[in-house]
């Protein structure tokens, strides 16, 4: 600024101070050099330090170091799709800081590069490089709930503990036999055996183990919509891969189904923990496309893969009654040979909608909208209901809890 006045001043007054004009501009651009010269670092390089594996819908910690942070050192990201962050962070004087990072996506997520910025030494500049960084952070479905051993330690209390005792006998698969006593069923001696022997012997029973179990996803745009902060798919992949654990334990086999406007994958029922590593491996890899989903085309072809009666676990949504119609028509179908459990999530903003008062017209207008869409989508689980099916209808933090709770009960109630 001084050196602008002073040229406009020379410029006004003329005379042998025209060639004074350009000293000043000659000092500024000296003086630019040498704080450039004074302000420039070598080594640009930074080290980072990145979890293997973060489970979606969690934070992990990128931690950056620098040997030689500047005096005033800040970072800027450019965070992609699947991860948030902080947008700037000041560095540390110490020359490492921890930067919090959300996972919003499934997939592998590179950070290829941060900006860095400082003030020059004198002030005349803010030095901005692009510093290659080369970080890559691995978004997996969240299986936390197996890795804790909660579902495990509930699985088998549940199936082989404390209530294994009631389960024998009132089962359909064969146990033993064993010599009969008064008081038990009189249906459950084994005449053949018991003549052979010349003692009555009566058969005992225990619950069938082996089933069926097919988790079928719906991979359509609707199960793009985001709810808790995460996609639908990534809840029901969270509620999908705790059942299939807990399915595993239970001794059942498992296989799994993904669909969108065509079927696109299919795994038959496997048996063991390799079922589950398979599924998981699988779900990582599952995308996020926008195609509608056509549930004629893909339950049509479920009914054909899976010919032994098994438990289905759909998991899916629908906007109204009219989209809904054709996925009703082909659960029934798939519900006269298998029995069926329906997931669908619901959204919680659309319900607090209803709580709160609309203070002019356009919340008159959304509170109407918001109320329609839950009392169509009540009728369309009514009718499930009525096709006996089970439903669960819950909010994305209760869907894992009261999927596992249902199979455990159809479990125990030997209903496959």
């Amino acid at each position: 600024m001084a050196a602008l006045v002073f040229t406009l001043l020379v410029a006004v007054l003329g005379g042998a101070l025209r060639d004074l004009a350009l000293l000043p501009w000659a000092a500024l651009a000296l003086a630019a050099l040498g704080d450039l010269a004074l302000s420039a670092r070598r080594n640009r390089a930074l080290g980072f330090e990145a979890p293997a594996e973060v489970f979606v819908g969690e934070e992990a910690t990128l931690t950056l170091r620098d040997a030689r942070p500047a005096e005033g050192q800040r970072v800027r990201f450019d965070w992609p799709e699947g991860l948030e962050g902080p947008g700037e962070a000041i560095f540390p004087a110490a020359g490492e800081m921890a930067v919090p990072v959300a996972a919003r996506r499934r997939g592998v997520w590179a950070i290829p590069h941060v900006w860095l910025l400082w003030p020059s030494r004198l002030g005349l500049f803010e030095l901005v490089p692009k510093v290659p960084l080369g970080a890559e952070l691995r978004v997996v479905p969240n299986i936390r709930i197996v890795q804790s051993g909660a579902l495990t330690t509930q699985v088998i209390s549940t199936l082989f503990g404390v209530k294994e005792n009631r389960a024998v006998g009132d089962g359909s698969e064969f146990h033993q036999l064993r010599e009969f006593q008064a008081g038990m069923d009189v249906k459950t001696i084994d005449w053949k055996r018991s003549a052979r022997k010349r003692v009555l012997l009566a058969k005992e029973l225990r619950a069938e183990r082996n089933h069926h179990v097919i988790l079928a996803m719906d991979n359509g745009f609707l199960m793009r919509e985001e709810i808790a902060g995460l996609p639908k798919i990534d809840h029901a992949v969270t509620a999908a891969l705790a059942v299939a654990w807990a399915a595993a334990v239970g001794g059942d086999l498992v296989g799994h189904f993904a669909y969108d406007v065509r079927p696109r994958a299919f795994a038959k029922p496997e048996a063991g923990r390799a079922a589950f590593v398979r599924m998981r491996s699988w779900a990582a890899e599952l995308d996020y496309v926008d195609r509608e989903t056509n549930h004629t085309l893909a339950l049509t072809e479920l009914n054909a893969r899976t010919p032994k009666r098994s438990l289905i676990i759909i998991f899916t949504d629908f906007v109204d009654t009219t989209s809904a119609e054709l996925m009703l028509e082909n659960i029934g179908i798939l519900a006269k040979r298998h029995l069926i459990i329906f997931v669908a999530i619901r959204d919680p903003e659309i319900e607090g909608v209803l709580l709160e008062a609309p203070g002019n017209m356009t919340g008159v207008a959304t509170l109407v909208a918001a109320d329609q869409s839950i009392s169509e989508r009540r009728l369309v689980l009514e009718r499930l209901n009525r096709l006996g099916i089970t439903v669960i209808d819950a909010k994305p933090e209760q869907v894992t809890g009261r999927l596992i709770s249902a199979y455990l009960d159809i479990k125990e109630r030997e209903l496959i």
